[in-house]
């Protein structure tokens, strides 16, 4: 399975995506790094993304702001087939 980067403070999600089998990194508290992961889950979309830019690239990026841990992983599922 590919590399999933998650935020810190996602820590059910994190957990959940663990017991399904996803390799998790974390970023690291500034967001500069998705350790070359190809998805990444944040807590919300309303962060300034556009200091991210450079460093996404072309990586799919999910809230998990306002939905469940299942909700998270089939969203990750179906960017990662």
């Amino acid at each position: 399975m590919k590399t999933v980067a998650i935020e810190p403070g996602l820590t059910p999600v994190k957990q959940y995506l663990v017991e399904k089998g996803c390799q998790v990194v974390d970023m690291e508290d500034n967001l500069s790094s998705t350790n070359g992961a190809s998805v990444m889950v944040v807590t919300g979309i309303d962060k300034n993304l556009m200091g991210m830019q450079s460093v996404m690239q072309n990586i799919p990026v999910i809230s998990a702001d306002g939905i469940t841990p299942e909700d998270v992983y089939s969203r990750v599922k179906s960017h990662l087939q």
